[in-house]
């Protein structure tokens, strides 16, 4: 599954449509995939400044390993030009391996897929220091005795499963594993989460104090950890703290405002091919329709993402000197259900009322109505559109629950509700029988519940108001609630059976906009039992068994096992996920097509022409 973060959809311009294998988009008209434009490309000019729009949230923690508790999904936007990760995933429009601007020149699994050997490049960081596997083996040692508090750690995986570490010279890493992996797995979605730091100069535990070798004990990696961690929410000083001047992307961050304006500079010194620009900047928006104003100015921006609302403006724009693709997303949209609610645990606890809830969404209509085709239709926990060739044959029929509001009813009449058409549902027949509605549910409760869910597009407004509607046809109640990304991220406990403190578990239904996949869509992190993406405390040792057996083994038949029993389970509502439609001046060469994993973030690529 990759980095378990939560991301708004649409946040920023790039960060939307940095997804995709290849098509274009599934709308009407004639946006594509920009894979003409890329096809066409002109020579290039050095110089120039690229300004971004970002929509609705910011960064706000610049150290790669921020806590546990912090989701924001867009720090990792903020880092990866700064600091890429040891395997970068996407190259171009393909969903592959990018060996060009990976760190490793080589990697080879061996005894059996329980040996890993990397070989890393011969690349520098920012002040002239080579890259050396001991940069590696920093971060091994600050994460074996700190995952617990790292927000993208993956239960029972890196550094976990790591019995032993060995670092024969200075360019190679030799990872003895605890027990064999299916190699795609661990490469695609457990490397790809790890970037290498400067030990040389970060191993220390202050800012006056000495580096040295800190890290190599327990508490001495504690310690570099917490002062990294506590420089790393610093935002006023993301810009100039020299600890984040050393880096080994193609980026420098030269400015991080209060508004949440930020913007880069090239890292002279990287290894790889240098880049073209002089600058890459972000502008924020709180909303979509100064965004979009902005853009029919034509004069402030040069990239930003095209609200599906006003695609009508499409025409406009490319007669103004835009240029615009489409491109499906790899992550799944969902509407997560705390199970462990004070209130309404004990509802969303019961299969059949999930059931229902799925029966009642209009995947389709949602799709075509309010995203004009440009979505994935939602049917299970892997995208057909963006992940096609993991989707199973029932996800790309339809799914399990495709829309039917009679089955929806009868299910609920059947566990002892009774069922009021646009009005109150409530249980009639309370109790555990099989035709009762279940363990901890009250006779007259209300089948009533509120959805909070990520504000500044008006599509994800018209969406819920759509499912709001059409969950009342059973009688369910739907309450809706819009906030800023980064005040819901802030507000979203993690609930589980034995730990479901009023302080963060007061949510019932959450919807973030979508959750990130990597190369290899599995449903590690969020539907395993203690999973960090697994908000809302689902456990099932049948799920556990099988997103393990699609870590180990690399069948076909046992991923599609594991899909076809989490599209059935519902650990998640399953929502249509919009596809992204970025703008992009014509004469800015290699924007597309776009990586469909590094958050679109290749500025590296980018020039204008000549």
């Amino acid at each position: 599954m990759g980095r378990i973060l939560r991301a708004a959809t649409a946040a920023t311009a790039i960060a939307l449509v940095a997804a995709g294998c290849s098509g274009s988009g599934g709308g009407s008209g004639t946006i594509g995939n920009g894979e003409s434009a890329a096809a066409s490309k002109k020579p290039v000019k050095p110089g120039g400044t690229v300004t971004i729009a970002q929509v609705g949230a910011t960064p706000d923690f610049v150290f790669p390993f921020a806590p546990a508790t912090n989701q924001n999904g867009w720090n990792v936007n903020l880092t990866q030009p700064l600091w890429p990760f040891l395997v970068y995933s996407g190259d171009g429009a393909d969903s592959v391996v990018n060996k060009s601007k990976s760190l490793f020149s080589n990697l080879v699994y061996s005894n059996g897929d329980k040996t890993v050997t990397i070989t890393l490049k011969s690349w520098n960081w920012s002040d002239g220091s080579p890259v050396t596997s001991r940069d590696f083996t920093f971060v091994y040692n600050l994460l074996k005795a700190n995952y617990a508090n790292w927000n993208a750690h993956l239960v029972g995986l890196f550094p976990e499963d790591v019995a032993s570490v060995s670092t024969p010279d200075a360019h190679t890493v030799v990872l003895n594993l605890t027990q064999a992996y299916n190699p795609d797995f661990y490469t695609d979605d457990v490397l790809s989460t790890i970037p290498l730091l400067p030990q040389h100069a970060w191993d220390k535990t202050s800012a006056t104090g000495a580096v040295g070798d800190d890290d190599t004990t327990t508490a001495g990696a504690k310690a570099v950890y917490s002062y990294l961690q506590q420089e790393g929410a610093k935002t006023t000083e993301f810009a100039t703290n020299p600890l984040w001047q050393v880096v080994d992307g193609p980026w420098k961050l030269s400015d991080f405002q209060a508004s949440g304006a930020y913007g880069y500079v090239p890292n002279t010194a990287y290894s790889g091919a240098k880049p073209t620009l002089d600058k890459v900047a972000f502008a924020p928006f709180t909303t979509d329709t100064p965004e979009i104003n902005a853009l029919r100015a034509g004069s402030s921006l040069d990239v930003a993402s095209l609200p599906l609302n006003d695609i009508k403006q499409a025409q406009a724009l490319e007669s103004s000197g835009y240029s615009i693709a489409s491109v499906p997303i790899p992550g799944v949209a969902e509407m997560i259900p705390n199970l462990y609610n004070a209130q309404v645990g004990p509802l969303l606890r019961q299969l059949y009322i999930r059931q229902a809830m799925e029966y009642l969404i209009d995947r389709n209509q949602i799709v075509d109505k309010v995203y004009n085709g440009y979505a994935d239709p939602g049917n299970g926990p892997v995208p057909v559109k963006a992940e096609g060739a993991w989707a199973s044959p029932l996800e790309k029929s339809g799914g399990p629950y495709p829309y039917d509001p009679a089955k929806a009813t009868a299910l609920l009449q059947a566990h002892g509700w009774k069922v009021v058409p646009n009005g109150t549902t409530t249980c009639a027949s309370p109790g555990t029988g099989a035709n009762q509605c279940g363990d901890g549910i009250t006779a007259g409760q209300a089948l009533t519940l509120s959805l909070v869910y990520s504000s500044g597009r008006s599509t994800t407004d018209v969406q819920n108001a759509a499912i709001k509607s059409s969950e009342a046809q059973a009688g369910i109640t739907v309450n809706l609630k819009s906030e800023p990304f980064n005040t819901l991220i802030s507000e979203i406990g993690t609930c589980t059976a034995s730990s479901h403190p009023a302080s963060g578990c007061g949510w019932q239904l959450a919807e973030f906009g979508y959750e990130p996949y990597s190369l290899y869509p599995n449903g590690t992190g969020y539907f395993d039992t203690g999973g960090n993406g697994n908000s809302g405390g689902y456990s099932d040792p049948t799920m556990d068994q099988l997103i393990k057996a699609t870590e180990y083994g690399s069948s076909a038949a046992t991923f599609t096992q594991y899909e076809d029993y989490a599209a059935k389970q519902l650990p998640w509502l399953w929502l249509p996920l919009r596809e992204g439609i970025l703008v992009y001046r014509t004469k800015l060469q290699g924007v597309v097509p776009l990586n469909p994993f590094s958050e679109g973030q290749d500025f590296e690529d980018w020039g204008y022409t000549a």
